[in-house]
């Protein structure tokens, strides 16, 4: 049954892409902002398709490196990807995702050339879906992910005669940055970058401005500034109406499932819920004669809602399940506190 509930900004990860031309400072500026957001440079990863440009700024740092060698398909990204998450790192820096969009578009031909006769709009078919799921991978991580795109340079005019290089477009899948929480674009010049877009409303509209650690702490703070996961779960878990929607709850939040917390309020809501379906059986076992409610059913529906209760007065009413006067008596004065703490 489709719920309406009222809309509560989750706490979040960071999904955020810098874009710039190269020498622009990318990778630089990206390792500052991680150190911000989480405050210590042990946790920070790089996986890293620049040979080995990471690792010139060891300086800063005692951050990790994963080495990306060619060919740069989505796979070995996303095996990468999981390898840092497993090693429990809290902010992962992906260095850049261009060169698995490069590597895809040569791979794409070569399936066109060898399986659809050069016809490379079909060989999409088979190439999407393994695009789809490198996004999905960064977009359902459990850890913030920066990931850093190159643009296409292109050389223009200004309005005081000069030359000068820009970015113009990343070289990434079309409509890429509308994925992600933020992103950013560095001039190369300047090094002062601008928001393409924010859905934080951090940067948006703002002047250009230097990526340094306090721009990872501003973002951390946006980021922890919601409801936690943990807790927009256990609200889930405690209106849910019966053991298939448990079972939905309970698969939606794998990363929860090994937490004290949560496995408690699954396995109560679980025991709890029982109750109506173990009652429905015997009725349905009895019928016509009446079926008899035991004291453990009793014990278990002393802990239900209104509308359980009400239900199985209904039914006891009804003759289909016979009670004792004390325990109709107690279900009755017990419904009665219920709607009292309501009020």
């Amino acid at each position: 049954m489709m719920q309406l509930k009222k809309a509560t900004r989750k706490q979040v990860k960071l999904r955020l892409n810098i874009s710039a031309p190269s020498g622009a400072g990318k990778t630089y500026s990206a390792l500052r902002m991680a150190n911000g957001l989480c405050g210590d440079w042990t946790k920070v990863a790089v996986i890293d398709t620049e040979n080995g440009s990471a690792s010139l700024y060891s300086d800063l740092g005692d951050f990790n490196v994963i080495d990306l060698l060619p060919p740069f398909t989505p796979e070995k990204y996303t095996e990468a990807l999981n390898a840092c998450v497993e090693a429990g790192m809290e902010v992962v820096i992906i260095d850049s995702t261009t060169h698995e969009w490069a590597c895809l578009i040569e791979q794409n031909e070569l399936l066109a050339q060898s399986k659809y006769r050069g016809n490379t709009w079909s060989a999409w078919s088979n190439t999407t879906p393994r695009h789809d799921k490198f996004i999905n991978s960064i977009l359902h991580s459990p850890v913030h992910v920066i990931t850093c795109t190159r643009s296409k340079m292109e050389t223009i005019m200004t309005d005081d005669k000069k030359v000068k290089k820009v970015g113009m477009k990343d070289v990434q899948r079309e409509g890429w940055e509308y994925e992600l929480t933020i992103s950013l674009n560095i001039d190369r010049d300047t090094h002062l970058c601008m928001a393409s877009k924010d859905r934080t409303n951090l940067f948006e509209g703002k002047n250009p401005f230097l990526i340094t650690e306090k721009t990872g702490k501003e973002i951390a703070n946006w980021c922890d500034s919601g409801e936690s996961e943990l807790q927009v779960a256990i609200n889930e878990m405690e209106i849910v109406a019966n053991i298939e929607e448990l079972k939905n709850v309970w698969s939606k939040y794998k990363n929860l499932q090994t937490n004290k917390a949560f496995i408690t309020i699954k396995d109560s809501r679980k025991e709890l819920l029982s109750v109506p379906e173990q009652i429905e059986s015997t009725l349905e076992q009895a019928e016509p004669k009446a079926a008899k409610l035991t004291q453990k059913q009793m014990d278990k529906l002393l802990t239900s809602d209104i509308t359980t209760i009400e239900k199985y007065l209904n039914v006891i009413e009804e003759g289909r399940l016979e009670v004792t006067e004390s325990q109709n008596s107690q279900l009755i004065i017990y419904l009665e506190t219920l709607k009292t703490e309501t009020i």
